[in-house]
């Protein structure tokens, strides 16, 4: 008899302490996840049991790749020109191999350093001086001509306006020189 009460106790005590969790089981709200772009409205979510999430992106986003699909670091997308200078240099050792091991391997780390500088100073998004000045300069050049033919007239006018007041005055001079008739 005791082993049916102790069983009839813990369903009891079952039902008891499990009617609030029975009373909990609403169905979970929907839930739409949406990605919009530029100035496109956030639809408003159908009924009570729906919640409308909306991130919102630039417009010329739309109709590119998403980022996260765009960019990765998987090595199925290295190009194939990196993955055949990675098998030259595999086993390389020696002078001008920048390892350990062998006579002078220590002479091409210099050179790797080097060649990386370069290659991250020509990949670098930020400002190139060499090019700025190159664009001035060319954009100088190309109107040095035309400045150089503009100040040649200037100066060829200035020299016929001197040659004129001399001749002027050289005339003026000769009047006064000359003798007058009484």
């Amino acid at each position: 008899m005791r082993p049916i009460f102790v069983a009839s106790a813990s369903f009891l005590a079952a039902l008891a302490l499990g009617g609030p969790a029975l009373a909990q089981d609403a169905p979970e709200p929907k839930v739409n996840q949406l990605i919009i772009y530029g100035d496109d409205k956030c639809p408003v979510a159908d009924g009570e049991d729906t919640i409308t999430v909306c991130a919102r992106k630039a417009e010329a986003e739309r109709y590119r790749i998403p980022s996260a699909l765009r960019e990765s670091a998987s090595p199925q997308n290295e190009a194939w020109t990196n993955r055949v200078m990675a098998y030259e240099r595999v086993g390389r050792t020696g002078t001008m191999s920048c390892t350990p091991v062998g006579a002078g391997g220590w002479t091409g780390c210099s050179g790797k350093l080097i060649e990386a500088a370069y290659a991250e100073k020509k990949g670098a998004p930020d400002v190139k001086f060499s090019e700025l000045i190159a664009e001035e300069r060319a954009r100088r050049l190309s109107t040095i001509d035309k400045d150089a033919a503009d100040t040649q007239a200037r100066v060829e006018a200035l020299e016929k306006e001197i040659e004129a007041r001399q001749k002027a005055r050289a005339e003026e001079a000769a009047k006064q020189e000359a003798p007058q008739p009484n």
